[in-house]
């Protein structure tokens, strides 16, 4: 008798049964009466079971995060983590280089531990075509969409980047700013970056304003230290550059520090407009003008969607959330 077969006879999702079985909030008493006859009928061994729950390596959720220095994945890894248990789940998280296969280390994981689910932050579509097929558990794509990946097991909760870094270009352009610079992921890397590129390119095209790649965008990762990086070298090609619109808020903090070491000023001198709405970037100065991704709302749809494929077999969902443009004050309009 297993927790699957207990969810079986009773009629109840694997969930509900694991938070009877742990003695957790959320269960009707209706359901934890007819888990506990089915327990009590097969001389199920609550105590010995709940305590083997958390330690069985096939009764977990994964999360695979690339990269570890994103500030956005941090506060989601949390969020997520605290929804996954909270349903009953034991969660193993795993660490990444930007450059990793996340989709080789996600086979590793069902080959040893066999989880019941996995959630990805940070992606490449690549890596998904090449190898995705030999990964047979309910999956989702956290901030990265999964269109054009044909995969009846993958699911993605994202918002629309290429809508997103259009609207931060078209508030630039609204302000008077002609020459702007653009401060972008690894985009052979980063499906995201390349779909925020894509959208600056749209804006571009539709303000009229002229835009050279060689000297107004330069490829960082998501940190501090590739914005600080990726700044001073636009700045030295292009000294005309009055805005920049970095792809994240980590790789804007580090744009505003590489202003700041070349004697200038932001806003009055550079604006500067990040992506992703972390909690620092509103409590730096200035306060960052940014895209924000609702963070919390996008952990709760995937998890919700992770555990409805997992306990009642639902088909995969690829769903975009609303972002918001949030006004700080490291944008000022041209004079």
């Amino acid at each position: 008798m297993t927790i699957k077969d207990i969810a079986k006879e009773s009629g109840y999702a694997v969930g509900t049964v694991s938070r009877v079985l742990n003695n957790q909030p959320g269960v009707s008493e209706e359901a934890r009466k007819k888990v506990m006859e089915i327990v009590k009928k097969y001389d199920f061994r609550l105590n010995n079971n709940a305590k083997l729950l958390k330690q069985q390596h096939n009764y977990g959720v994964a999360i695979i995060v690339k990269g570890t220095k994103n500030m956005l994945f941090a506060a989601l890894v949390e969020t997520l983590q605290k929804l996954v248990t909270e349903n009953g789940y034991a969660c193993f998280i795993y660490y990444i280089g930007e450059d990793d296969h996340e989709v080789e280390q996600a086979i590793q994981i069902c080959r040893e531990r066999q989880p019941m689910g996995i959630l990805f932050l940070g992606s490449n579509k690549e890596n998904f075509r090449d190898k995705f097929e030999f990964v047979d558990v309910p999956c989702v794509m956290v901030t990265n969409s999964a269109e054009g990946l044909d995969f009846k097991n993958l699911s993605s909760v994202t918002v629309d980047d290429k809508e997103a870094a259009e609207q931060a270009i078209h508030y630039l352009s609204s302000l008077g700013h002609k020459t702007i610079g653009i401060l972008g992921g690894e985009m052979q890397h980063s499906n995201p970056a390349k779909a925020r590129y894509e959208g600056c390119m749209k804006a571009f095209q539709e303000e009229e304003l002229f835009f050279d790649e060689a000297t107004q965008f330069a490829s960082s990762y998501f940190t501090m230290e590739g914005g600080y990086r990726a700044t001073k070298e636009l700045l030295e090609k292009n000294p005309n550059i009055t805005a920049l619109f970095a792809m994240s808020d980590v790789t804007a903090l580090g744009a505003i520090r590489a202003i700041r070491d070349k004697g200038l000023r932001v806003p009055e001198d550079i604006s500067v407009v990040g992506y992703d709405g972390i909690e620092m970037g509103q409590y730096i100065v200035p306060k960052l003008t940014t895209i924000q991704q609702p963070g919390t709302i996008i952990a709760e749809r995937c998890v919700e969607i992770l555990l409805r494929c997992i306990e009642d077999e639902k088909p995969a969902v690829r769903e975009k959330i609303a972002f918001s443009l949030v006004v700080g004050e490291s944008v000022k309009k041209t004079s």
